[in-house]
């Protein structure tokens, strides 16, 4: 008999958003492990962001998915609520009460960055005692801009400051009776154990995403078409694909000083050339603020370097790294930050070359796959201090033909795959299960 989980996911295809891809990427595989899905969503009407409808087309037909509606956002907007989590609460609580009263679950799953929504698993446990699991995929109370000090914060400082605190009043009540914590980063679990040490180290997971290779062999049968360069062009090409932002600027200057050096030593080698940055801010239309491209001007890169601030739909940004002759990852220089965007990156097959903090586990995984290379850097550090070490990986990168792909130890990406960390998560299910009934059971012999 196959158990019922409600998950939690605001975002929700035909939303172009990253944070309900484990969601996504894990409903083919449910099933499989014992689980039978059943989501709660915004109506995309009411969510603001791109839409891609290819990924629609990636959600198993058989699972139901009950989409709720939203405060309009432009009324909202003039108060300082624009932001989902505020606009869709009552509306998730309302549904939430609903189905959980009409139909038997055993488990509720948040999987967002709609950090809000996680304060309802308090209540629905208390009136329905049902178990609930929060997956943190970033950090939802953070004074990682505070300690900065001069870095402008996602959103902007007053936004920002807002958002944390509602953090500072919802995160204790989603924690409090909270069953387990997935989290993408080691780093989370040892932030949210000392501020709540009621919480023992057994109730918490490391999981990151998973590689969903079923999207890379769609992705021909939707004959996309990205619009960001012409891979035929005669020009070499290389990519990212991902948010930017201050935290980004000193693995940006490690890799502009490098090219800057290399190009000032043999300039014809660089002259074909070009650098694209895609989908670097999540703000929409004139808000999108460049933040790769005044760096690159820094290091006079500005003709080879372009920044494409605003999103693009998810298959087109595959379709990107499939046509490149690169792909560049630049990490942040906070330690607990998680690039999921690295699997898509193994998966299209090309040479990769990541910058990134030393303790971060993209490193670790791109040692283990044999999938790229890095350049690893402490906070402290300065970009001359890798001087050396960036020529040399940028003269290697030069060298690969344009063909290349990297010999990727596949075998030692599959733990990694979308199927296992989809058995991960179903197996953190199954404990919960049995620790909610091992609890009920002491309840009724007391």
């Amino acid at each position: 008999m196959k158990h019922r989980v409600l998950i939690i996911s605001p975002h929700f295809p035909p939303i172009n958003a990253p944070d309900h891809q484990r969601v996504r990427m894990s409903l083919p595989y449910l099933e499989e492990f014992g689980w039978k899905a059943h989501i709660l969503a915004v109506r995309p009407d009411c969510v603001e962001g791109s839409l891609d409808f290819l990924l629609a087309k990636t959600i198993p037909q058989h699972i139901p998915v009950t989409h709720v509606g939203a405060l309009p956002v432009k009324q909202t907007r003039r108060i300082c609520l624009g932001s989902l989590g505020v606009r869709s609460y009552p509306y998730l609580l309302r549904e939430g009460d609903r189905l959980l009263s009409q139909y038997k679950f055993d488990l509720v799953y948040f999987s967002t960055t709609i950090f809000n929504s996680m304060a309802l698993g308090s209540r629905w446990y208390r009136r329905f005692g049902v178990p609930y699991i929060l997956d943190f995929q970033d950090p939802w109370l953070s004074n990682y801009y505070k300690q900065l000090g001069s870095s402008v914060p996602p959103g902007g400082r007053f936004k920002y400051a807002f958002s944390q605190l509602q953090a500072k009043l919802l995160e204790p009540r989603a924690m409090k009776k909270v069953s387990h914590v997935i989290s993408v980063s080691p780093v989370y679990p040892d932030t949210l154990r000392q501020r709540y040490p009621y919480l023992l180290p057994e109730q918490f997971t490391v999981l990151p995403f998973g590689a969903s290779e079923p999207d890379f062999e769609l992705l021909p049968s939707f004959n996309v078409q990205q619009k960001i360069f012409d891979p035929n062009d005669g020009k070499r090409h290389w990519v990212y694909v991902g948010r930017g932002g201050d935290d980004m600027a000193l693995a940006l200057r490690i890799l502009f000083l490098g090219i800057q050096s290399q190009r000032q030593y043999d300039p014809d080698a660089w002259r074909e050339l070009q650098l694209h940055f895609i989908g670097t801010s999540y703000a929409m239309g004139d808000k999108a603020i460049k933040t790769v491209e005044p760096i690159a001007q820094e290091f006079g890169l500005e003709d080879i370097v372009t920044e494409h601030p605003h999103r693009i739909p998810y298959f087109e940004a595959l379709q990107v790294l499939v046509d490149s002759d690169a792909i560049l990852m630049i990490g942040s220089d906070d330690p607990s930050y998680t690039a999921s965007k690295l699997y898509p990156c193994v998966l299209a097959r090309k040479p990769i070359l990541a910058v990134f903090h030393h303790q971060s586990s993209v490193v670790d995984i791109l040692e283990q796959s044999q999938a790229g290379r890095a350049i690893t850097f402490a906070s402290e550090n300065q970009p001359q201090d890798f001087l050396v070490e960036v020529t040399t990986q940028l003269r290697w990168l030069l060298s690969t033909p344009k063909a290349y792909q990297p010999e990727t130890n596949w075998l030692a990406f599959q733990p990694y795959t979308a199927r296992e960390m989809t058995r991960q998560q179903c197996a953190v299910f199954n404990r919960c299960l049995a620790t909610a009934t091992k609890n009920k059971v002491k309840s009724w012999l007391n």
